[in-house]
């Protein structure tokens, strides 16, 4: 009987010395703020989606007063094909190469628009049109969207890489194979100021 007691009281040292060794290790820290940079990408791609959900309606509005305007608009088009095309889960986040087509994907439908928003501009009935300002304010908000989400993804991949790369953390990190997470990039367009001109 004694040696049965003896037994239980080892085990339950065992029990409470093994879960406090995980628990100094980082492991439940690690997962939470894998679980936060998760959330905060579900947040970016979020608003992408309402971007792209938003576009169809755009071109629509504007392909009835800019007939003539093919190329740009068959332009957002294909970049929202391009968009809607790749897929996109908590993967991405563990491949860098991945992570950098989407962004891509994503710079190219905003560069898209962006020229869209400029045809629209020479259009006086289409500037006035309350469907299209409605459109074009939405597609506004979610820009600012879209840069609020990403922010915030930033901020939990910084917390998320900054605390995996400390000790003890980095050892449990590679222990299960936890990756730092990629974090956004400026395009390339955004190394040149825009040009401004009133020609």
């Amino acid at each position: 009987m004694k040696i049965m007691q003896k037994m239980q009281k080892m085990a339950l040292i065992a029990v409470l010395v093994s879960s406090l060794s995980v628990s100094g290790c980082g492991y439940n820290t690690l997962q939470v703020k894998d679980e936060a940079v998760t959330a905060s990408w579900s947040e970016v791609q979020n608003q992408y989606q309402r971007r792209a959900d938003l576009v169809p309606n755009l071109v629509n509005v504007v392909k009835g007063y800019a007939k003539h305007e093919e190329k740009v608009l068959v332009e957002v088009t294909q970049a929202r094909a391009n968009v809607a095309g790749l897929k996109v889960d908590k993967d991405v986040l563990d491949d860098p190469a991945a992570f950098q087509k989407y962004q891509e994907a994503q710079g190219q439908l905003t560069g898209a628009l962006s020229r869209l928003i400029a045809v629209a501009e020479n259009y006086p009935d289409l500037k006035a049109n309350e469907q299209f300002r409605d459109l074009q304010a939405q597609l506004e908000g979610t820009e600012n969207r879209i840069a609020v989400a990403r922010n915030r993804y930033i901020a939990s991949v910084q917390d998320f890489n900054a605390y995996s790369r400390q000790f003890p953390q980095v050892m449990t990190a590679k222990v299960i194979g936890m990756q730092p997470k990629p974090n956004f990039s400026a395009e390339q367009s955004a190394q040149t100021a825009p040009k401004v001109s009133f020609d």
